[in-house]
């Protein structure tokens, strides 16, 4: 059995000011999403799926998917509001795609195997991938899912605030995950939730995080598309930025007893890019894993 890897890449990148899922980032203009292709790869991953806005595709296969295509299967699925349920009367002011869940969504037709969800803009590291892969293997056909599962510490920006799925774990498995939209590093080193204003909530640093590295069966569409449904009636007409979110529809779920999602451990470090300010970080970051030999010298040979 093979394992797909879907890669959400439609988001807007507003923070950042620009479209940093095609930012190249690598010392040879390799973009973040290539290191995860690459390291899907090597774990025995035989199938990328690209969700991306209409418009992308020519731009992304010159960048990256015609060059990984020699290597892995590629597949484009595109995020826009044709694909969202036609009860639901779209606000001529709403732009923002609906989220993560509509993301997965769109490439349900697209995969018929255990798949991986990460996002574009995160690097992840390679023993994420050889974590996860062996566990989509084993997961049951239905009821079951998992997560990679990193430190808050090791997640936050000094440039400004992140948005980041706290963790709960009992007996290794994920038992609850609450969606927290304004964490933030301070100058003394603590980390602190600012939701409701400074001084705002002091977090745990060591406290494990989605960063949505989620592992899920085929099966999971089906509760996925429920969820969405009843995510779109219950809206409100000046809801025109709400997202319905993958942290959210997990804990639903496990809070009704419908999935199980064991906790998977990884010694691998995390890094993206939310703001431009964390642009040079990451590239010196990604430098230094090609120079001590994680990486070969290039990506694009």
């Amino acid at each position: 059995m093979g394992a797909t890897l879907l890669i959400m890449a439609a988001g807007m990148g507003s923070r950042y000011g620009g479209n940093k899922q095609v930012d190249g980032l690598g010392p040879n203009g390799e973009i973040l999403m290539e290191y995860s292709i690459y390291d899907a790869i090597r774990a025995g991953f035989d199938q990328v799926v690209f969700v991306i806005k209409p418009g992308m595709e020519k731009m992304l296969a010159e960048i990256c998917g015609d060059r990984v295509s020699k290597k892995i299967r590629v597949d484009y699925a595109f995020q826009d509001f044709s694909s969202v349920p036609s009860f639901y009367h779209i606000p001529e002011e709403r732009t923002k795609p609906f989220g993560t869940i509509h993301a997965v969504l769109v490439a349900k037709d697209l995969i018929h195997q255990p798949f991986a969800v990460i996002n574009a803009d995160d690097y992840y590291g390679t023993s994420a991938f050889s974590t996860i892969y062996p566990k989509l293997q084993e997961l049951k056909a239905e009821g079951e899912a998992t997560i990679v599962g990193y430190e808050l510490r090791n997640t936050v920006s000094k440039n400004g605030t992140v948005t980041r799925g706290i963790c709960s774990v009992e007996n290794g498995n994920l038992s609850g995950v609450v969606e927290t939209f304004k964490i933030q590093q301070m100058p003394n080193g603590e980390i602190r939730d600012l939701a409701d204003g400074e001084p705002g909530v002091l977090l745990n640093p060591v406290a494990p995080v989605s960063m949505n590295f989620w592992g899920f069966t085929p099966w999971i569409f089906g509760q996925m598309e429920t969820y969405f449904e009843n995510f779109l009636k219950g809206l409100k007409p000046e809801d025109i930025k709400a997202e319905c979110l993958l942290p959210s529809f997990v804990d639903q779920m496990m809070k009704e007893g419908k999935l199980t999602v064991p906790m998977l451990t990884t010694d691998a470090v995390w890094f993206g890019v939310t703001y431009k300010e964390d642009k040079p970080t990451v590239q010196a970051d990604l430098r230094k894993l090609h120079e001590s030999g994680v990486y070969p010298a290039s990506l694009h040979e």
